[in-house]
């Protein structure tokens, strides 16, 4: 057998294979089509965008998130109004702008002061595995629930003010001597004809 000189091959393009520039008119002022760059070979410069809730600037998420949970929620008012109303077991409280990583044992101890508690609940996050902000808090007597809302709102609890309300109320004001009325009830009477 004869001594057979293998030649490398070289399988990546160079300027002048391409085959963009075999096809043209030749004139110098023709434009050149843009290159694409290969998502492989990382030619891209520009950042690469990204959708969804996975994405976001950490920081500006969690300033977000206790901007919302920091806001003051509409009040029950007790005094006049319908007022609270007891759930089946006992008094139900809502705690809102609960730090992300209060735990129950922090709860317990915040607001054990004022009572027994009979039930807390802490709702966790799915996605992340925090606490959500809130909590809902029974107690069996109305004065424990009363007393700690009125020492318990506006406190602060690792670092975070938390805001505590009844979680249930009565509902609004019904008419008492409510008459049924006709379909144009807020239309006056037509004056009766004469003859």
């Amino acid at each position: 057998m004869a001594n057979v000189e293998a030649e490398a091959l070289d399988f990546e393009p160079e300027e002048d294979d391409l085959m963009d520039e075999d096809v043209g008119d030749g004139s110098p002022n023709r434009a050149t089509a843009p290159r694409l760059k290969s998502a492989i070979t990382g030619g891209g410069s520009a950042p690469k965008k990204t959708k969804g809730r996975g994405f976001r600037d950490e920081a500006a998420a969690e300033a977000d998130r206790n901007a919302r949970m920091s806001a003051s929620f509409d009040s029950l008012d007790s005094e006049g109004g319908p007022g609270p109303e007891r759930s089946i077991e006992g008094w139900i409280i809502l705690v809102t702008g609960v730090h992300e990583e209060a735990q129950e044992e922090d709860l317990q101890n915040a607001f054990g002061d004022f009572g027994e508690i009979k039930n807390l609940n802490l709702n966790l996050d799915r996605r992340t595995g925090f606490v959500k902000g809130y909590a809902l808090i029974e107690f069996e007597k109305f004065e424990e629930a009363q007393r700690a809302i009125s020492e318990m709102d506006g406190t602060e609890l690792l670092t975070q003010i938390m805001h505590v309300d009844w979680a249930f109320s009565k509902g609004p004001f019904r008419r008492r001597n409510t008459r049924r009325r006709s379909p144009r009830g807020h239309r006056s009477r037509s004056p009766r004809r004469r003859f």
